[in-house]
This record gives structure tokens, sequence and C-alpha cells, in this order.
């Protein structure tokens, strides 16, 4: 495990400013355990949530890693899940909740506003520069891709810290329908769970 903590406080793109926007599409969406000014459904373009990085701080164990979300890039795809307006110092925790391979990384994000319709919103989209916590291929937590049943059977079987692996990919699933956001590899994931 790399505790990416220490990186993360260097990574620092908003210097200076009062509040900065954080878009969360894992566990972010629906445990926001932290001090927000404002929360918002938003979506982020060329990106794709995958169950590929390994978690053995929270829902797994070093020596039975769980799996939860991360982002791979994607051309023309859309990731949905809800960004927050915080204050700088809400990262310091953040950065610990994160520390397993996570980075701060800079993404352009649009916003979802539930009381404009679809023709409204192709022509008035408000978007805004925000920080996603990605963890990429080369992380030493990374499991990467494996077929959707033997993800499933990991995700049934881990449990750790904060909880059953289990119970993550339930809670992404019901907080991306909330959303109204379709996500395949999300669903089919959890439509494998039932089986275990």
């Amino acid at each position: 495990m790399l505790d990416t903590t220490a990186l993360n406080q260097q990574r620092n793109f908003f210097e200076g400013h009062a509040a900065i926007w954080l878009f969360g599409y894992g566990s972010l969406i629906w445990k926001a355990d932290f001090a927000y000014l404002e929360r918002r459904p938003a979506y982020i373009h060329g990106w794709e949530r995958r169950f590929w990085q390994g978690s053995h701080d929270h829902r797994g164990t070093p020596e039975a890693p769980g799996r939860v979300a991360t982002l791979v890039r994607s051309e023309g795809s859309i990731c949905h899940g809800m960004a927050y307006r915080i204050t700088p110092e809400v990262l310091a925790p953040l950065d610990v909740r994160e520390k397993n391979g996570y980075l701060r990384e800079k993404v352009a994000l649009t916003f979802v506003d539930e009381k404009t319709s679809a023709a409204e919103k192709s022509s008035r989209t408000e978007q805004s520069e925000g920080l996603i916590y990605l963890a990429s291929e080369d992380n030493p937590a990374f499991l990467g891709d494996a077929p959707l049943d033997e993800i499933a059977q990991q995700i049934a079987n881990a449990h750790g810290p904060s909880g059953p692996n289990r119970d993550y990919l339930v809670n992404l699933a019901v907080a991306l329908r909330e959303l109204g956001a379709k996500d395949a590899h999300i669903f089919a994931l959890e439509q494998q769970l039932s089986r275990f």
C-alpha cells in the first residue's frame, strides 16, 4: 500500500481559493462525511467508473483486499456523480480517507440542473473546474480488469474496517439510480453480486 497523503498535500491546484468543487464518483456520492457548502449533481466527460482499485484499508484488508471505484479514460463517455463545494481545509481529512493510491487531479465538471428541461440543458450548461481523487493503473493497489463474476465474488467476500465491500457496491448502485444515472459496469456487477 502506498500512502498518498503527503503527495496530495503538494497537489494544490486551487491555492488561494476560498472554496473549490470536489467531484465524487464512488462512495463520495453517498457517504459525504465531511462539511460542504453546497452539493450538486454533476458529470465529467471522457471517464468511466470501474471497480478496478484494491481497497486494503476500508473495504478489505492487506491479505484480502476489496474492490472500489476508480476512473479510466474513455473517449465520449460521461460519468455521473455528485459535486461538493468545499473549503480547502476539508481536503486534509479527505487525503487520509483516499490515501490508498488515490491522487488529486483537476477535472472539468458539468452541473446537472434538475429544474431544467432536457432542451434547455443543451443550451444552458454550467461548468466549473474541480478536483477528483483518481487511482490510476500505476498505483500499487490497482487491481485492474477481471471477469465480472470474479470481481463480484471478490466484492462478496471482502470486508474491512469500513464494513462489507458488498455494501459499497450496493450503496453506489442505489445512489446512481437516485441520480437517474446509467452505469452499465456498476449495474452488471450488482446483478452478478446477487449470485453470491
